[in-house]
């Protein structure tokens, strides 16, 4: 994301209540990064130099408690007003309007389709 910048920020893990990204592209000093959730800001993101390796930068966002919730919840971890990342917590009973259930219908429907063409195409000679 934030590609006019130069700078990116790519997921390495999601591990004991923590997203984890390395940030890299940065010329000089750490970026000042923040996440949400909402336009709820949360606090205790942490930024640090990764030793040895110039213009590139750990970047840990804690997910608390109050943003794990049923359903889908989406966090958003930006620099500037540019979104770098973003990370999804899927959580609780699974949601007909949840987003695989929607992608799961749209391929199926997809399918139908391409049959009723091929069809078409054959009985008309296209």
């Amino acid at each position: 994301m934030a590609e006019k910048t130069g700078i990116t920020l790519a997921e390495t893990r999601i591990a004991g209540g923590v997203w984890e990204g390395t940030l890299s592209g940065v010329n000089g000093a750490a970026p000042v990064i923040e996440a949400l959730h909402g336009d709820r800001a949360i606090e205790g993101v942490e930024v640090t130099p990764v030793p040895g390796k110039a213009g590139r930068f750990a970047v840990r966002v804690p997910i608390p408690a109050w943003a794990v919730n049923g359903g889908v919840q989406t966090f958003l971890v930006r620099s500037g007003g540019d979104v770098l990342a973003q990370f999804t917590l899927v959580a609780g009973q699974p949601l007909d309007e949840d987003i695989r259930a929607e992608l799961s219908l749209l391929r199926a429907e997809l399918e139908l389709l391409k049959r009723a063409f091929r069809r078409h195409c054959a009985e008309t000679g296209g």
